[in-house]
């Protein structure tokens, strides 16, 4: 599977977490395989189907 293949997010885990910075929902785009927090303006990665929430992993959007 290639970075543009992304699989389609669990809708639970998706429901279950947030974002660090402002404890507001997040979103998945599936062309970036980022999680977006649109509050904070911050793209998180998921990397080999693991969110990684931290926000200085983050990318500012």
């Amino acid at each position: 599977m290639t970075q543009t293949d992304s699989p389609k997010m669990d809708p639970k885990m998706l429901g279950a977490l947030v974002c660090p910075k402002t404890r507001g929902p997040l979103t998945h785009d599936t062309k970036t395989n980022e999680l977006i927090s649109k509050k904070a303006k911050l793209a998180y990665p998921i990397r080999n189907g693991v969110p990684i929430m931290l926000t200085h992993e983050a990318r500012k959007l």
